[in-house]
């Protein structure tokens, strides 16, 4: 059973006129997730999420910090790319109580799997700074609640997003029971996620792509790299930082990848968490900005977890 999170609160986090990461992403995904091949899917709405669970990853101060400046209306800009509006503050803690949520169902085995459809984005939020769109970590919050939680010793965040989660990166840099994967285009923003960063313990597995490659190079670094390391590792629980903005149509980037090259990864990382974590898994969203090539990926990973 493949549990969907969602909440219409984030629909009210604004952005400036022409920004990519815009409510229509969301509206794409429910459109696509509304079709009738997806009815097996249990839905249900993302809730809000507690401070001291976002303390598990985030400075203190930032968090106050970040929590006074939102505005009662109009826009403030925290970085030339990230903003907050009215609606930002609900929006960011829809996202990490629905990763919170989505990681108790998947422990208590309520769901086999399960997707978290919120934004904004959180891979490049690091521990007391928002950038890149991002403002708390989901997928990071979601590994160290499960270890707080129910006492999992090792947890994976495999990312595909096309940009570096260096966000997740830094809070699990000297951290041991956790192991970061990620594929993503180099050069781009931001700038991290060389190869040779591999964090304190040797647990940050960076798989740099170079512009143009598509997918045969995407699977490659996947079927050479990450999952050798991963299995290697057998982590109890894997966090999907699901971001689509590697597909060809893309704005912000120059990955050649289809959407099945989404499910095909999916379907991989399956079969990992088959073997030492049960079956579970939590994807989160993160990127994707063309709005055709958002809905397309998303159905494909999201087919891959329904086991379809």
């Amino acid at each position: 059973m493949t549990l969907l999170l969602t909440h219409v609160a984030c629909l009210a986090h604004e952005t400036p006129p022409g920004h990519p990461e815009r409510p229509d992403r969301l509206r794409a995904v429910a459109q696509t997730l509304g079709e009738d091949r997806f009815n097996a899917l249990v839905r249900g709405e993302a809730p809000e999420g507690d401070l001291d669970v976002v303390g598990l990853c985030h400075d203190g101060h930032y968090v106050e910090e970040l929590r006074h400046l939102a505005p009662s209306s109009g826009l403030i800009y925290l970085d030339g790319d990230t903003s907050m509006s009215p609606g930002t503050w609900e929006a960011v803690m829809r996202g990490v109580g629905g990763a919170v949520a989505a990681t108790d169902a998947v422990m208590k085995g309520t769901a086999n799997n399960a997707f978290v459809a919120t934004r904004p984005p959180g891979h490049h939020a690091e521990i007391n700074k928002p950038m890149g769109f991002c403002f708390f970590d989901n997928a990071a919050i979601a590994a160290r609640y499960a270890q707080r939680t129910y006492g999992i010793t090792r947890a994976a965040v495999v990312d595909f997003d096309v940009h570096h989660g260096n966000g997740t990166q830094d809070i699990f840099w000297s951290d041991p029971t956790v192991m970061y994967c990620s594929t993503h285009q180099m050069p781009l923003f931001p700038g991290t996620g060389a190869s040779g960063e591999r964090g304190e313990h040797d647990t940050v597995v960076n798989a740099p792509l170079a512009d143009g490659d598509g997918g045969a190079r995407f699977r490659a670094a996947f079927e050479n790299l990450i999952l050798p390391q991963l299995r290697k590792f057998a982590p109890e629980l894997i966090i999907i930082s699901a971001g689509f903005d590697a597909h060809r149509r893309d704005p912000l980037a120059s990955l050649n990848l289809d959407a099945e090259d989404f499910g095909w990864v999916t379907r991989k990382l399956m079969d990992v968490a088959d073997k030492s974590a049960g079956g579970r898994i939590v994807s989160v969203l993160e990127g994707g900005y063309d709005l055709q090539g958002l809905k397309e990926s998303v159905a494909a990973h999201v087919t891959a977890l329904m086991g379809d």
